[in-house]
This record gives C-alpha cells, structure tokens and sequence, in this order.
C-alpha cells in the first residue's frame, strides 16, 4: 500500500465511528471472525480499545491484522483503522494510483 493510498483510506475511516470493541479479554476467536466478516462487507473498518484492555493498541492491530490477513491503515491513541481489498467489484473502494 502506497502513502497516498493510505492517507486516501485515513480520511474515509476520519468520518466512521468504531464498529468493534477489544475489552478485558483482550483479542478473541470469536472477535477475529466478527472482524473478518465485517472486513468483507465494508473492507475498511475502525476498532475502538477499551480502557480496561491492558495490551497495547499497536500490538493488538498487528495481531487482528495477521489474523484477518488485512493492513492496519493507522492507530491513532486507542483506534484502529483496517483495511482488506474485497472481491467484489460492485462495493469495493477505489484506491488512488
């Protein structure tokens, strides 16, 4: 992923509001395939990290991003921002050159 294709999927994902949660029990089985069928229907999600979460937000972005096979497009504080191309062409974002 380019700078500019990143900084593109950054200034969607400014207007979105976090559709998941990561709590106590930090990264779930159950949260990962929650994830990965919401990255199939929209490709570019947000993920809020509660205060009560004691891992990093980094680390948890690079294992959600490992498990879903997505990219972290950011993580700014407590959010996450990931992105997975989907394959339909119909509602997929286009991405800058």
């Amino acid at each position: 992923m380019t700078s500019r294709q990143r900084a593109y999927l950054k200034s969607l994902a400014m207007k979105m509001d976090p559709i998941f949660q990561v709590g106590k029990s930090s990264v779930t089985p159950e949260l990962i395939s929650a994830i990965s069928e919401a990255l199939r229907a929209r490709e570019l999600i947000k993920v809020s990290v509660l205060q009560n979460c004691a891992d990093d937000p980094k680390v948890i972005s690079e294992m959600l991003a490992e498990r879903t096979h997505s990219q972290v497009v950011q993580v700014i504080g407590k959010k996450i921002v990931l992105y997975k191309e989907g394959k339909d062409d119909k509602k997929r974002i286009m991405l800058p050159c």
